[in-house]
């Protein structure tokens, strides 16, 4: 039996109608598919609370948006990082670790979002969820 890989979308936890902001990630073919999938997708700060958010990092500093978009999400919402894998990158998996803890998240998934990029999701620990 040969298992298909699960889509994209999916393993990100985007569901139809989900509320989505993009942040400093410049992917033609993921905006589309996520277009396809809700039409609720805003580009940069949304006006209400998301969902979900994914955020482009490339360099420690970019690491630092985190404190500010938290607040961009429901509490049980959720920030994925999309960064380079491996050697492309200036960014290891413990300089995301650090910096979601440093702002009050914890990571709890990891997925492979291209052949280029890999993504860690953020969510606010139980106790710290806003109520």
């Amino acid at each position: 039996m040969v298992e298909t890989a699960k889509p994209l979308l999916d393993k990100l936890g985007v569901k139809p109608g989900s509320k989505v902001a993009v942040v400093d990630l410049h992917n033609p073919t993921f905006m589309k598919l996520l277009r396809e999938r809700t039409h609720d997708v805003v580009e940069g700060k949304p006006r209400t609370p998301c969902d979900i958010v994914f955020v482009g990092a490339n360099e420690m500093h970019d690491l630092q948006r985190l404190l500010e978009v938290k607040s961009w999400i429901e509490p049980n919402g959720a920030i994925w990082v999309v960064r380079p894998k491996g050697g492309r990158s200036a960014l290891r998996d413990t300089d995301l670790i650090d910096a979601g803890l440093a702002a009050g998240l914890v990571d709890n998934k990891i997925a492979s979002f291209s052949d280029t990029h890999g993504a860690m999701r953020f969510v606010f620990r139980l106790r710290d969820r806003p109520k």
